[in-house]
């Protein structure tokens, strides 16, 4: 268990690096991941807006529980980044990793 949220972790920590606004972080992990960039028309940003948003509240109301969330593993946390905002990418990475297209391609 703790191996798929260290990976999901460090795979938020490189798309979050430089600073990348939450529409361009999606676009990576997307692209990353072997997908298409998420379009416009249909839907798909704001359903990951909204998939964003409840992580992103809750390690901001328990910054202590995103802190551990997003400690565990060897690889090193990047410090420089917000430990709310990497709590959040960190659970949006672990959506995507587990999402059967990204298990199983056709």
């Amino acid at each position: 268990m703790w191996r798929m949220s260290e990976a999901a972790r460090v795979f938020a920590q490189r798309v979050d690096e430089g600073g990348r606004r939450d529409a361009t972080r999606t676009d990576c992990l997307c692209v990353s991941r072997g997908d298409r960039a998420p379009a416009e028309s249909s839907g798909d940003r704001h359903s990951a807006g909204r998939v964003r948003a409840e992580p992103r509240d809750r390690s901001r109301r328990r910054p202590d529980a995103a802190l551990k969330y997003v400690s565990t593993g060897e690889y090193p946390r990047d410090a420089r980044l917000d430990v709310s905002e990497l709590a959040a990418y960190t659970s949006v990475t672990s959506l995507i990793l587990n999402l059967n297209e990204t298990v199983m391609k056709e």
